[in-house]
């Protein structure tokens, strides 16, 4: 089974005196520490004009984390692409393909949070349309070795060739962030990996993992339970009053994200938000406890198939991070290896 983490850092505004590098550099260690330990991956967020330093330059991090190690996935949780020119965003994300030596996960999406599309002046309403025509665009800049032109609805290009190639042939793997059935069915017909957030209850988790499953199939695609990434929020506490705590952090934590993240008429239908401001997603789904509460969580998913968690710490704690290496990962292991010898 796979663990790799999944979640932002902080960069703060202030005066002369703080150090706005300071949650970017803490992050990158942290990374570091992490790949020691024996985690497969990083994805990482992008935000906008939270107020509260999320990363907005996802690629940027990113080759930073790169050149600071050698086997971590480098992974983005996802890039909205309404908000971007889609020929840009493909260069950019080749290049750190390229000097990462073939390690980007390419995690994409249609973006939820009201006040990130007003603050760009762009509609929610066109964001499906706009997602699909710059995924056609950037999968045809990857594996176009010649010139091409491109006449779309919102986008135009004429006689273009994307530099530098991608190291990853025929390109980094697409990832998708999607969770409405309708939604996932579209992620399989492309062949694409999928995201599945860390709010949704675990039985929701179960059925849109099985949803996506039954699409791939049914188009015709190998399926691989390593090319669905399921996030879950994870805390290793020594006490029911520790978790306790973590938990109603984690609420308000929720409660902010949720506010900021809807519509001012408050119909917003993206996945994403059906579980986000709920106490469920921060007792059952989150993955807080013992290790041992933890262990009988992930085995639950773990029987229907899941084999690849996604984790989001909330912050920086390397004490977290470790006990999580060295307490519950192990169990995974032992199992996969007892599973492969029975095979044998």
């Amino acid at each position: 089974m796979r663990f790799g983490l999944f979640g932002a850092a902080q960069a703060q505004r202030g005066g002369p005196d703080v150090d706005s590098a300071a949650g970017f550099n803490d992050y990158i260690d942290y990374l570091i520490e992490a790949e020691a330990l024996g985690y497969h991956s990083s994805f990482i967020v992008e935000h906008h004009f939270t107020g509260f330093g999320q990363v907005s330059a996802t690629l940027n991090l990113l080759s930073w984390v790169g050149a600071r190690t050698s086997t971590l996935r480098l992974g983005t949780a996802v890039l909205v692409l309404p908000w971007h020119n889609p020929v840009l965003l493909a260069e950019q994300a080749a290049t750190v393909d390229l000097l990462s030596g073939g390690r980007l996960d390419f995690g994409v999406g249609k973006g939820y949070r009201h006040n990130e599309f007003a603050s760009f002046r762009i509609p929610m309403e066109e964001a499906g349309a706009r997602f699909e025509e710059s995924i056609d665009i950037i999968t045809r800049a990857w594996t176009s070795n010649e010139r091409f032109s491109f006449q779309g609805k919102y986008w135009s290009f004429d006689d273009i060739i994307v530099e530098p190639p991608t190291h990853q042939k025929p390109h980094p793997p697409f990832w998708q962030g999607a969770g409405h059935a309708e939604s996932i069915r579209k992620v399989a017909a492309r062949g694409h990996n999928l995201l599945l957030d860390q709010f949704a209850s675990i039985d929701e988790t179960i059925n849109r993992f099985k949803t996506y499953k039954a699409a791939m199939l049914g188009n015709g695609f190998a399926f691989d339970a390593s090319q669905v990434g399921v996030a879950r929020a994870f805390f290793v506490a020594d006490s029911e009053a520790e978790k306790a705590a973590a938990v109603e952090r984690r609420m308000a934590g929720q409660r902010r994200l949720h506010a900021i993240s809807q519509r001012p008429d408050g119909n917003n239908t993206a996945s994403i938000m059906a579980f986000s401001d709920t106490r469920e997603a921060s007792e059952e789904s989150a993955l807080y406890g013992t290790p041992d509460e933890i262990c009988r969580k992930i085995e639950r998913l773990q029987r229907e198939g899941v084999e690849y968690i996604l984790l989001n710490g909330g912050g920086t704690s390397r004490h977290n991070l470790r006990r999580f290496a060295t307490e519950v990962m192990p169990h995974f292991r032992s199992r996969s290896t007892s599973r492969s010898d029975a095979a044998e």
